[in-house]
């Protein structure tokens, strides 16, 4: 999608504001979609002049957050509820499409705040009685969780709570290692939390410190004015103290791969990190 002509009256229509760059929009780029604008665009050249393989970051993601839903909703593991956070705009597996394939009974309610989410993914991701979409912002447990459609899932039972990619783009203002515990505390025994999050990996990759620290400037400056690459240490503070699945917190690639390694990930690949964690 365009800025120029029809599509733009359909974002305006829809009460998008164009001029400025959508996480979600952006996002959907690095994974080959055509739901963006100009500002979108200009965030997505911008990002790809200092690295050039973001897509492949954009895919990586994607594939982690398959092997985890795959995981948790087959039969060893048997989760069959899943809250998806920041969901963004629905591409190819998106998460129900993983759960109900090892699971058909699994519930998936899918949450974001964005307006070109709200008008365009809605109606492709409620695509069964089993799933469901919520307009609501992650910062404010208490009003997502208190959502009719979140309401759907049964807290007496385990759930699955999704942070993909979403929190470095939470400045540390709104404090997310406070509002993370919030969630937590309110997931019931027998949980998962999985998150994946931009790393700044500091003296253990000295040439990734540097990349990650020109990134999040960029990120920042663009019209999306958003992004934070957080030490290991940082990350791990938002699992709010719960016990981290194996392999850990790691880059994603080393995540329970699918295969054998085909080729080293490019530098801006390894500076994100990703883990789970089970609630006792």
């Amino acid at each position: 999608m365009g800025i120029e002509g029809e599509a733009a009256g359909v974002g305006t229509a829809a009460g998008i504001d164009t001029s400025k760059a959508s996480i979600a929009r952006v996002y959907d780029m690095f994974l080959g979609g055509k739901d963006n604008f100009a500002a979108d665009r200009e965030v997505y050249e911008t990002i790809q002049a200092v690295a050039p393989q973001g897509d492949e970051v954009a895919k990586s993601i994607r594939r982690w957050l398959i092997r985890v839903v795959r995981h948790l909703a087959g039969f060893e593991v048997g989760i069959d509820q899943f809250l998806d956070i920041g969901s963004g705009l629905p591409t190819v597996e998106n998460t129900h499409e993983v759960a109900q394939r090892n699971n058909a009974d699994a519930t998936v309610v899918y949450v974001d705040n964005d307006a070109t989410v709200a008008a365009y993914g809605r109606a492709l991701m409620e695509e069964n009685d089993h799933t469901h979409f919520a307009t609501s912002d992650l910062r404010d447990p208490a009003a997502l969780l208190a959502a009719p459609q979140v309401a759907k899932l049964d807290f007496a039972r385990p759930i699955v709570l999704i942070q993909c990619a979403t929190l470095h783009h939470i400045d540390d203002e709104a404090d997310p290692a406070a509002f993370m515990k919030h969630y937590v505390d309110a997931l019931p025994s027998g949980s998962y939390l999985a998150i994946s999050h931009w790393w700044d990996p500091g003296d253990e990759l000295p040439e990734g410190h540097r990349m990650a620290r020109e990134l999040e400037q960029r990120w920042r400056e663009s019209s999306m004015g958003t992004g934070r690459y957080r030490t290991r240490a940082e990350i791990a503070e938002l699992f709010a103290g719960l016990e981290l699945v194996e392999p850990g917190l790691v880059e994603l690639n080393d995540w329970w791969p699918d295969g054998p390694r085909l080729r080293e990930p490019s530098l801006v690949e390894r500076l994100i990190l990703g883990g789970l964690a089970y609630k006792p």
